[in-house]
C-alpha cells in the first residue's frame, strides 16, 4: 500500500465512524422522545459494534423494560425498527443500527450461541444436517456465526416468518 492508498483507508474508516456516532446519536435522541412520551426511566449507552452503530436502554427498573421487550422481542424488534426508520428520515441512508433493551438481546445472543454450538457437535457426530426452529433474522445471524465458528456450514431455509437455519456436515 503506498501511503496515499493508507490515508484515503484511514479516512473512510474515520468517516465511517463518524457517520456510525451520528446514527447512534439520532437514535439516542429519537428513543429519549419515547421513552418520556411513554413516562418510562431508562438511560440510553451508544457504540458502534462490527460496523453498526448499537443503542442500548438500561434501567434499575426491570419491569419498565419489560414492556419495552416484549414477548419473545417482538416490541424491541418494532422498536428497532422505527429507529432505524427516524435515523433514515434524519441522515437519508438506510442504517443496520442494533437496539437492545435491558440486555435482552445479549442474553439471547448467549443462548443463541449455544443453541449454535449444541447444533454443530451435533451435526459432527451424526453427520447429518439439523433444522433449527424459525427464527428472526437476528437470532440466525447469531446462530450463523456459532455454526462458522465450530467450522460447520449452514444456510438459512423457508419464508419469512418461518425461516429457519439448517445447519450442515462440513
Amino acid at each position: 500500500m503506498t501511503e496515499g492508498t493508507i490515508s484515503t483507508a484511514a479516512a473512510e474508516g474515520s468517516d465511517t465512524l463518524s457517520r456510525l456516532e451520528q446514527e447512534g446519536e439520532i437514535a439516542a435522541d429519537y428513543l429519549e422522545g419515547l421513552l418520556d412520551i411513554a413516562d418510562l426511566d431508562g438511560d440510553i449507552d451508544m457504540d458502534v459494534e462490527a460496523d453498526r452503530a448499537a443503542v442500548s436502554i438500561i434501567s434499575d427498573s426491570a419491569r419498565d423494560l419489560e414492556k419495552l421487550v416484549g414477548r419473545d422481542g417482538e416490541v424491541l424488534e418494532a422498536l428497532q425498527e422505527l429507529t432505524r426508520l427516524a435515523v433514515h428520515r434524519e441522515t437519508g441512508d438506510r442504517s443496520r443500527l442494533m437496539l437492545d433493551i435491558g440486555g435482552f438481546r445479549a442474553k439471547k445472543r448467549e443462548t443463541l450461541a449455544a443453541l449454535g454450538a449444541k447444533a454443530a457437535d451435533e451435526v459432527k457426530s451424526s453427520g447429518e444436517p439439523v433444522k433449527l426452529e424459525p427464527m428472526t433474522p437476528f437470532e440466525r445471524k447469531v446462530v450463523h456465526d456459532a455454526i462458522a465458528a465450530a467450522g460447520l456450514r449452514s444456510e438459512s431455509e423457508g419464508e419469512e416468518p418461518q425461516r429457519f437455519v439448517v445447519v450442515l456436515p462440513a
